[in-house]
């Protein structure tokens, strides 16, 4: 077999195991957040319930390009699957007979587990996809689109199962066949991963990981403030705005939000994981140089930042949930999403094109150090400021981050 051949087979295989991951991470969301919204959690503890999850990913993506570097890819993708499926098995033995202060801690420290598993597999992949991909004008960012898009669309579908088998089966029975399911990914994947990813090198030091490049450091505070800006309205925000427009209390109204609120969210990530997969022709990126596809960064950057302001300025008109404003939120944040999803891929091209191929694997998790961190400031800013001001300052809030991170990739033009 030909080592362009080997190259194809094991990127296929990565992304069939980031495929089965982000399925499960998907649906364990929903799941999670359906099941203690509908017990009566408020959105600070809902958003409390992922915060170690988010915490986790900034610690994991630090070390775990150390451990790739060291122990090889392959190996580090393993243990992201192999954990992930142990953290399920875990969190199937909560006991709904718990108080609410214990609940909270155990699914926090579950979710901290799954984080970890996660970042693994997302370094694993994302690292691997610099590695295979075949030299040329172009390739690299059409398979990186190709992973990162299909890898969000499949995390959308997960989001739909997650709230159909939380409706249909119950919480505990879910768990389970999410697990199972994994498992017999996990075996499929270390029984056929053909060789093409890098073994580790064992002289790799911890203290490597920190970026010396200013380019890498830039994109990845501007990296930060994009997904802080999604998740401070995606976490707690709009899914408990939605469940408590669509339900009226009753567990029949509930289990039917559960299916809506589940759709939309599916429908949000996969059409976020669809733009993502055609960003190279939506940017037009052919045989362009790198500081030509910095400059479109910083230009979809600006036109993020409006879309969340816009829709806060909406909802403060709104002051009953009114159909129209539903409606107007529901396509406000597809908006959201396309334009997101346009920025997100770009930054993932970026961040490849500036690692350097003997340190790519600590490049990538320093970057996705930063991606994690804003999420979890996200998720924190989620609970607390729908807490504070409801939907219209969760909004704003996440107007605030993306003019942030729009001043963060202009920067990027004085380190070109």
């Amino acid at each position: 077999m030909t080592d362009q051949a080997n190259g194809l087979r094991a990127y296929a295989a990565v992304t069939a195991a980031y495929w089965a991951f982000m399925l499960s991470d998907g649906a364990l969301r929903l799941l999670v957040l359906l099941h203690f919204n509908g017990l009566g959690f408020s959105p600070i503890q809902l958003a409390w319930l992922f915060l170690l999850y988010e915490l986790a990913g900034v610690i994991t993506n630090l070390s775990a390009g150390w451990l790739a570097a060291r122990f090889g890819l392959a190996t580090t993708l393993y243990l992201g699957l192999g954990l992930q499926i142990a953290a399920l098995a875990v969190l199937a033995q909560l006991d709904p007979a718990w108080s609410v202060a214990a609940s909270v801690t155990f699914v926090m420290a579950v979710q901290g587990a799954s984080g970890v598993a996660k970042d693994l597999a997302k370094m694993s992949s994302k690292s691997a996809v610099k590695v295979l991909a075949p030299k040329g004008e172009g390739v690299l960012f059409r398979w990186v689109a190709i992973l990162t898009g299909s890898k969000n669309a499949v995390k959308g579908l997960g989001f739909f199962i997650g709230a159909a088998l939380l409706g249909l089966i119950g919480f505990k029975a879910a768990i389970w066949a999410m697990a199972a399911v994994l498992a017999v990914i996990l075996l499929a994947i270390i029984a056929f991963l053909p060789k093409g990813l890098p073994a580790g090198q064992k002289d790799a030091k911890f203290s490597q990981v920190w970026s010396k490049d200013a380019r890498i450091n830039r994109l990845s505070l501007a990296r930060m403030f994009l997904f802080g800006a999604r998740d401070v309205w995606f976490v707690v925000g709009v899914p408990v705005y939605f469940h408590a427009v669509l339900s009226d209390g009753s567990a029949d109204s509930s289990r039917s939000a559960f299916f809506l609120i589940g759709g939309f969210m599916a429908l949000w990530t996969i059409a976020y994981g669809a733009v993502q997969a055609f960003s190279p022709q939506i940017l037009r990126v052919k045989d362009e140089s790198e500081s030509a596809i910095t400059a479109k960064a910083i230009r979809w950057a600006a036109v993020l930042t409006p879309i969340p302001f816009t829709l806060a300025a909406l909802a403060l008109t709104a002051h009953t949930p009114a159909l129209w404003f539903t409606l107007t939120l529901a396509s406000g944040l597809l908006l959201f999403g396309f334009v997101f999803a346009v920025n997100s891929s770009v930054h993932s091209y970026l961040i490849l094109a500036f690692a350097s191929s003997d340190r790519v694997s600590m490049d990538v998790g320093f970057y996705y150090m930063a991606n994690a961190a804003g999420r979890l400031l996200g998720t924190a800013l989620s609970g607390i400021s729908y807490k504070i001001g409801g939907l219209p300052l969760c909004l704003a809030t996440a107007g605030v981050m993306a003019a942030a991170s729009w001043v963060a990739v202009r920067k990027l033009r004085a380190s070109a």
